[in-house]
């Protein structure tokens, strides 16, 4: 049986998370769930991080591989990863206001996260870590998007959730994200969630061991 799987919204909005207040605006675009069994009870999205830093994207399969580097040509090409909507660029329109969802970041939010929002993140920007659920942004000639990680303790060990929501910033989100969303769906999360898995299962000690450095 697979590890990984989608989740429902219902599922996901059962969670006690700060990002249901934080992103109360943000259509939930996508969540899944993958298992991770063990670990002991004082895992954090720490250790979650740790793997995902430790190079499980970039050894996912030569397909993901491939699609990451096709978007990233047509990033450059497009002018799709610039963070001005165009018509700011040439002038015809007045300079935006910071979008960011720092600006809603209680003290508390701040105080809790043990990485400073606004610090880079892979394609996001941290907005908070907190021990059991990370929310990250990204924002560019596409979308406004916000990844949320959250982990839920189980019996057997872990569950983890990943949550994506998606704000449009024109008519070009929609189009965009119909055309990714198969290739999202079908590759590159499934290989994703399944390589964090296996790194889990084979770095997470049974007993409360520390991780240790990514390999």
């Amino acid at each position: 049986m697979r590890p990984w799987s989608r989740a429902t919204p219902d599922e996901y909005a059962a969670l006690p998370l700060r990002a249901h207040a934080l992103l109360a605006d943000v259509p939930l675009h996508d969540v899944w769930r993958v298992e991770l069994p063990g670990g002991g009870s004082d895992r954090t999205i720490a250790d979650v991080r740790a793997l995902l830093a430790g190079g499980s994207r970039a050894r996912a399969n030569p397909a993901v591989r491939s699609l990451f580097a096709l978007r990233r040509l047509l990033g450059r090409l497009f002018g799709w990863d610039e963070t001005s909507p165009r018509a700011e660029r040439r002038g015809d329109a007045p300079p935006a206001a910071d979008p960011s969802y720092r600006s809603r970041l209680t003290d508390e939010d701040r105080r809790r996260s043990s990485v400073e929002p606004g610090s880079p993140d892979g394609i996001f920007t941290a907005l908070y870590v907190h021990e059991r659920e990370a929310v990250g942004e990204i924002r560019n000639a596409t979308v406004h998007a916000f990844s949320v990680y959250a982990l839920e303790p189980r019996v057997d060990g872990y569950r983890l959730y990943w949550a994506i929501h998606v704000a449009p910033v024109g008519r070009i989100t929609s189009l965009y994200m119909a055309l990714i969303d198969p290739f999202r769906r079908l590759v590159v999360y499934p290989a994703i969630l399944e390589q964090l898995h296996r790194a889990w299962c084979a770095r997470v000690p049974r007993r409360n061991e520390g991780l240790g450095a990514p390999e």
